[in-house]
């Protein structure tokens, strides 16, 4: 086995796990884990726990027809997410505390920060953060979608060193162990690329959203953030008394690089793209290799009807180059597109930056 080092880490336990029979919390699979998180925490270690399971817990408490309506759903969760967390209170001496997320808080700056330090100061009050989408209010374009990349995003917000996603499988492997005898376990990734994707099949159990594909893309993000990433077995027992030695009883994703800064990882992985900029060579000259600015003269043309604040790509002859804040609408910037500085106040009518995207702003690709 794999020997990895840690000390704070973001634990998502899927449905399968929580809700083995899809319909109610059931501590069949969650003992040994629970275990595993006290004598961490003992050990002076910090975890966060990412939980699914409060729609699939409150479905035997709401008489519906087979094809829930959203509404219905949500009612669910309201329900569940109750029920799963006093699931999971019983198991710990320590209080729990609840911590409910849409993809609209990860993708504000100012919510994110909030996000942040109010996890910190949970870990801080000894109580363990349970994260869980708010799947009462979240509509499909607020939500995050699955807990793999809510797990990402958490471990990414907290500034965690470590992602462990525990899975009904006991790791990534060459081919679906449910379908051929000969596939073989993977333990371990240094790098994350399309051979790597391709391993990935579709979700396992009717319980959950999110098959190996989605665990593979939360383990892109974190990797490339200098986050290392395990996918476990969480329905053994064994799997946590390996963990508690420091060993890996099933895939270690290792990380590509040191964590980068806080505000470069919401820009990189968080905020959603509304635009596109295409640059010329001397503009990307001076982003990659100057860490300068971008200005309008460095802009050839402007893709999208964005406004101002709004995330863009920058680009350079189809090569994603940056991503950044930008601080013109796309109208506007399209009229000062190629314009030196001193001829942006008479374009526009008014006096404002000579600056499109600020370089404390921007996350480098490149």
């Amino acid at each position: 086995m794999n020997r990895f080092n840690w000390q704070r880490a973001v634990i998502k336990v899927g449905s399968a796990l929580i809700a083995p029979e899809g319909n109610e919390c059931s501590g069949r699979y969650l003992l040994s884990l629970a275990r595993f998180i006290t004598a961490s925490r003992d050990a002076g270690k910090e975890i966060i726990l990412v939980s699914s399971g409060s729609v699939a817990a409150g479905r035997s408490k709401v008489k519906i027809r087979h094809n829930a309506s959203i509404a219905e759903k949500q009612a669910m969760a309201a329900i569940g997410q109750n029920l799963m967390m006093a699931n999971w209170q019983r198991f710990f001496d320590f209080p729990c505390a609840q911590v409910l997320l849409t993809a609209d808080d990860l993708r504000d700056r100012t919510r994110y920060v909030n996000i942040k330090n109010t996890l910190r100061e949970i870990l801080n009050h000894n109580a363990l953060p349970i994260v869980n989408e708010n799947d009462t209010v979240a509509v499909n374009e607020l939500k995050v979608g699955d807990n793999d990349n809510l797990g990402a995003y958490t471990a990414l917000v907290a500034q965690a060193d470590t992602l462990i996603i525990c899975s009904d499988i006991d790791g990534l492997f060459t081919a679906d162990p449910r379908k051929d005898v000969n596939a073989a376990l993977i333990p371990q990734v240094d790098k994350i690329d399309s051979t790597i994707y391709g391993l990935a099949g579709g979700a396992g159990t009717a319980v959950g959203t999110g098959g190996m594909r989605t665990k593979i893309e939360a383990a892109d993000k974190c990797t490339s953030s200098g986050i290392q990433t395990l996918i476990v077995n969480g329905r053994k027992g064994e799997t946590f008394d390996a963990l508690l030695e420091g060993s890996v009883p099933g895939t270690l994703f290792t990380a590509s690089s040191t964590p980068a800064n806080a505000r470069r990882l919401w820009l990189t992985h968080t905020l959603k793209t509304a635009g596109r900029i295409e640059v010329d060579n001397g503009a990307k000259e001076a982003l990659v290799r100057k860490g300068a600015s971008l200005l309008p003269s460095g802009i050839v043309d402007v893709v999208g009807l964005f406004e101002q604040g709004d995330a863009v790509e920058v680009v350079c002859q189809g090569e994603v180059i940056a991503k950044g804040l930008c601080l013109y609408n796309a109208k506007d910037l399209t009229l000062i597109k190629g314009k030196k500085s001193k001829e942006i106040a008479s374009v526009l009518g008014y006096e404002t930056t000579d600056v499109a995207i600020h370089r404390d702003d921007m996350a480098l690709y490149s």
